[in-house]
């Protein structure tokens, strides 16, 4: 499992993130508080606190690519 904190500030936002995120076929989970959600349903993504940073769990060993992907939404 790698993870990494990301931001999500506008509905567009979410919209393409999910898009970039479905592409991939290793599981992906997004967690906010004590709340965890598939990173591939906007609907579950709706229900977090978009506010805060939201911390990304991806659970392969080689999330170099997804990283790449989703660069603009990751807290640096």
């Amino acid at each position: 499992m790698t993870e990494t904190k990301i931001k999500l500030n506008t509905f567009a936002d979410v919209q393409a993130f999910v898009s970039i995120i479905t592409t991939f076929a290793f599981d992906i989970d997004l967690v906010s508080g004590r709340y965890i959600v598939d990173a591939k349903s906007i609907m579950g993504i709706y229900s977090l606190d978009l506010a805060s940073p939201i911390a990304l769990r991806a659970y392969t060993e080689d999330a170099e690519e997804l990283f790449e992907a989703i660069d603009k939404y990751i807290v640096k």
